[in-house]
């Protein structure tokens, strides 16, 4: 992969720039909205209207907010295929001081802590520093769907979009941590990203992995999405990669790593000891409108399916056969089945599975159907995984709205 300083080439830093000036622009602006075009996906919630907006690098995706930029990818796209495409992919910020450009003859990837020496790493640097690897895998938003929560919960009000599956491309984070040497007495790794608070008071976004982990060969510093460089708005020029894991893990243009000798809390610590976390007990759930006694952090995701050749309120002929297709997912063991129903869960059958693109990956599948009768239809879509774990029939509720996962039902029209 080439990073010329060929002005042509939008890896030179002067055109991050001019493209980091266009997003500034834009976070600045209230007109971005693309005259506040409706997403057309028949999704409402209670706090109004989700307009399409484009971001440079961006196809027009469903603004959440603006400060910091919360895009949601519109759920027609993963039609497209089992891969999102890095231009529909979502974006999730949580600190307004984000990075409108990074310019790669400074950029510097820190190592330190509890490790034997302390290194500062260019991006030419980390890619020298063992063989690349390639992952697909989902990124999915803890907060993905929280919009259905009923009843509903607080916080940003997302459908199904804020999710994406790539192939990324780095390095296995074990093989930086060992060559940085990890101390005997190493027991959190925590990580940190170019974009920081506006204001003192406001926790810097860190996350931690337990050293196992960190140690696994699961973890991966990549520096390519889908075969080419990063987006700036998904992480430029590296993330963290965590498989299986949600997204609130995968920490964005990263620039420090650092090995603890002790479990990471303090006031840096908020997005791991208050924030993103979920009853501690099997459903990581709890009573509609409760608390939880006790929580725990976020970690991996559940199984979900979704049907994406047709939306809530489509229409579909009666009396010849159409394709269903979907995808479903889950933390890594794979997607063993999925059953399809067309008369709202009395009766299932299953579907042909797609590529097998590994583990962590959405997986397509396909179910050819017919419906004998005009009227109202409700479809259903359920998956099941290597470990025998599903989908419940009613949603789980936790107060964050985390983890969404149940049969999702799509209502159509048979004409």
């Amino acid at each position: 992969m080439s990073h010329s300083h060929d002005p042509a080439s939008l890896n030179d830093p002067r055109r991050r720039f001019i493209r980091g000036a266009g997003l500034l622009a834009l976070a600045a602006s209230p007109f971005a909205a693309l005259a506040a075009a409706e997403t057309g996906e028949g999704v409402s919630f209670a706090n109004g209207p989700r307009p399409l907006v484009k971001y440079p690098g961006k196809r027009p995706l469903i603004r959440v907010h603006t400060r910091p930029p919360h895009l949601e990818t519109p759920f027609s796209v993963f039609n497209e295929g089992p891969i999102t495409a890095n231009d529909a992919f979502f974006v999730r910020y949580h600190l307004a001081n984000i990075p409108l450009a990074v310019d790669l003859a400074t950029y510097r990837l820190s190592v330190k802590g509890t490790v034997g020496t302390t290194l500062s790493l260019s991006l030419a640097e980390l890619k020298a520093i063992a063989e690349p690897v390639e992952v697909v895998a989902v990124n999915q938003c803890s907060g993905n769907s929280r919009g259905f929560s009923s009843p509903r919960v607080f916080g940003a009000q997302l459908a199904n979009g804020a999710m994406g599956n790539a192939r990324w491309t780095g390095v296995p984070l074990r093989k930086v941590l060992e060559k940085a040497g990890v101390g005997a007495g190493a027991k959190q790794v925590t990580f940190n990203g170019l974009d920081t608070p506006v204001l003192p008071a406001t926790s810097d976004f860190r996350k931690a992995l337990d050293i196992e982990h960190a140690m696994s060969g699961e973890p991966m510093l990549a520096w390519a999405m889908n075969g080419k460089d990063l987006p700036l708005l998904n992480g430029y020029p590296v993330k963290l990669i965590v498989p299986g894991y949600f997204g609130t893990y995968w920490v964005k243009h990263l620039s420090e790593i650092e090995v603890l000798d002790h479990p990471f809390e303090g006031h840096d610590a908020l997005f791991m000891t208050t924030a993103y976390r979920v009853p501690d007990n099997d459903c990581q759930c709890v009573a509609p409108g409760t608390t939880a006694a006790k929580t725990r952090p976020i970690s991996t995701l559940a199984v979900r399916s979704f049907i994406t050749s047709v939306q809530n309120g489509g229409v579909l002929p009666a009396g010849r056969a159409v394709e269903l297709k979907g995808l479903a997912f889950d933390a890594g063991a794979g997607i063993k089945a999925v059953e399809v129903s067309i008369d709202g869960g009395q009766q299932w059958r299953e579907a042909a599975l797609g590529k097998d693109l590994g583990r962590y990956s959405f997986r397509e599948w396909r179910a050819p159907v017919t419906f004998a009768q005009k009227g109202k239809a409700v479809l259903m879509v359920r998956a099941v995984n290597q470990k025998g774990e599903g989908q419940p029939a009613t949603a789980d509720w936790n107060p964050a709205g985390y983890r969404r996962h149940v049969v999702e039902s799509t209502a159509v029209t048979i004409a």
